[in-house]
């Protein structure tokens, strides 16, 4: 089963409205709603995965053991930073993307 921490709830609020409000390119409501559906279709997916990476980078050890990338395109990668309990539970702890790594 997947569970979601307070914080990566509000990460999945904060990263719909930013999508909606993205300055760079101006995104059609449909599709950040596609979007943001994706990006929790693979979080609630982790529990069906054989393998679990750990967690290699500092910033990603301070939320969690275990880290599962999800690349959109080229330029836009999600970290879903995540723990296991021995029984195969999921809890997510944070979910953001490169482009606001620096900020975490």
């Amino acid at each position: 089963m997947v569970f979601y921490s307070l914080t990566a709830k509000e990460d999945l609020k904060n990263i719909f409205d930013g999508l909606l409000s993205w300055p760079k390119h101006n995104l059609e409501y449909k599709h950040v709603v596609e979007y943001h559906a994706d990006i929790l279709d693979i979080c609630d997916s982790l529990d069906s995965k054989s393998f679990h990476f750990n967690a290699h980078f500092p910033g990603h050890k301070r939320f969690g053991d275990k880290v599962f990338t999800y690349r959109r395109n080229r330029q836009t990668c999600w970290y879903i930073i995540y723990n296991v309990d021995p029984h195969g539970n999921i809890y997510i702890q944070r979910i953001f993307s490169n482009h606001t790594t620096t900020e975490i």
